[in-house]
């Protein structure tokens, strides 16, 4: 009997904590007090994050806040345009989207600028036989501008701070690498990867085979082209900034300054150049065609040795290539005293239209805290946006290569319309490798194409 009455006294707050919101165990709260702690639900769409962990801080924050659920769906990233548009148009717009930075200028106007702090409500019970319902306001501050410089990467005060406010939290940082399949590597007699662009052409020469009528059997890497091979406007816009391409200035894009017949060695000619020669039968570094398969499909095949991707890629190669022995390396630097690289990651934001921004901005405070970006980046494998946990995982052999480039990484483009520039990048290589006409100069065609891209492009801006 005294068991049995000890497991009742026991479970008995268990109990109340689950009742208390339906109603049950507020008595003596004020009607404020009880409207501070109504039951809300924040809807948080998101594309590539990873939802298995979200959930977790969901069930985590739920008992912090036992009156805030937190509903969490995946949206695949072809279809948030029209899903988000109609959304907002119909009032059932999300509380909280994942928003890759890229996208920012695009729906800023859609979104709500981080404040200082909110406020919410905190919820406590005391007391077991007569329990008592305790309601204060809670009031938690949010990273300021100084402090997202000082302890995050370079590019996400960069990315994120626009017209001195704040548009959202990272989760994770990523950065393009260098893939190698180190079984081909191996049998073409190469020991170790290549760290320079030139180490990297003397490497695919011995690595890209051919049938006796020429046609490419095993690739070196696939470059040189757009549509098939997945990140190609990263490795593009890498490129450019690593030979000194100042890609946009503000909302102007710039990497067509200065260029015309005159200039045969700018920056833009040269990158372009060198990107699409990997393309060209009648180059010795030739390893990559438009009629190929996509990129991350043949990597996976074991059909090229070298891929260029990002940490979020490391699931998709496993699932559809787990017999392929692969390493990762940092990409090749033209100057390795001054470092680029290219990011890509996604910031968690707050809907404009959202009935419960006070709420939505505390559930991303709390998954954006240090312990909790830990674990996040932890769970995907990804770089810290978090300078100081970046040491830590540049030992880390699975994230060392994305982690080591975070200080380096950028994202220049600020436009509306990442998909329209994209696109822009796409056609400009597709007319790159064009034949050139009987009469038609090489010189003249491709300044031309660098600066209609450039003028698509800004088009977006």
């Amino acid at each position: 009997m005294i068991k049995k009455l000890r497991r009742k006294i026991i479970f008995f707050p268990i109990i109340l904590g689950a009742l208390l919101f339906a109603g049950i165990g507020c008595k003596g709260l004020s009607v404020e007090q009880q409207e501070a702690i109504k039951p809300i639900t924040l809807n948080y769409w998101t594309i590539y994050n990873d939802v298995e962990q979200l959930r977790a801080f969901a069930a985590e924050y739920k008992l912090l806040r036992s009156y805030v659920t937190v509903n969490i769906r995946q949206v695949r990233y072809e279809e948030f345009d029209s899903l988000f548009a109609n959304a907002l148009a119909d009032d059932v717009a999300p509380d909280i989207v994942s928003m890759s930075p890229r996208w920012l200028s695009k729906y800023q106007t859609r979104l709500d600028p981080m404040p200082a702090s909110v406020t919410v409500a905190n919820v406590r019970v005391e007391g077991q036989l007569q329990p008592k319902t305790i309601v204060t306001p809670e009031t938690n501050g949010l990273p300021t501008k100084n402090y997202l410089e000082r302890a995050y990467v370079g590019t996400v005060a960069a990315d994120i701070i626009r017209e001195d406010k704040v548009y959202g939290l990272p989760l994770a940082l990523d950065t393009l690498a260098m893939y190698y399949n180190v079984d081909l590597l191996d049998k073409a007699g190469v020991a170790l990867p290549p760290k320079s662009w030139d180490e990297f052409s003397a490497t695919l020469k011995k690595t890209t085979l051919y049938d006796r009528s020429g046609v490419i059997i095993q690739s070196g890497a696939a470059l040189g082209a757009g549509e098939n091979i997945d990140n190609a406007y990263d490795i593009i816009s890498l490129l450019m900034l690593q030979n000194g391409v100042e890609m946009a200035r503000g909302s102007r894009v710039s990497f067509a300054d200065a260029l015309d017949e005159r200039t045969p060695n700018h920056p833009a000619l040269q990158a372009m150049q060198f990107y699409t020669d990997f393309a060209r039968p009648t180059k010795d570094v030739y390893s990559w065609n438009e009629s190929m398969g996509k990129a991350l499909d043949e990597f996976a095949r074991g059909k090229s040795v070298f891929y260029f991707g990002f940490a979020f890629d490391a699931p998709r190669l496993r699932a559809r290539g787990p017999q392929i022995k692969y390493a990762i390396e940092p990409v090749p630097q033209l100057n390795s005293a001054a470092p680029v690289n290219a990011a890509n990651y996604w910031v968690e934001a707050v809907v404009g239209k959202s009935a419960h921004k006070e709420e939505a901005w505390d559930f991303i405070r709390f998954i954006t805290l240090p312990e909790n970006v830990k674990k996040y980046v932890a769970k995907t494998g990804q770089p810290s946006p978090l300078r100081d946990q970046l040491v830590e995982q540049e030992n880390d052999t699975k994230v060392s290569a994305f982690a080591l480039q975070a200080l380096t990484a950028k994202n220049w483009y600020q436009g509306k319309d990442i998909d329209a520039t994209v696109a822009a990048f796409n056609n400009l290589f597709r007319n790159y490798l064009q034949p050139l006409g009987e009469r038609e100069n090489e010189l003249r065609r491709n300044v031309s194409l660098i600066q209609t891209a450039a003028r698509v492009i800004q088009q977006t801006f």
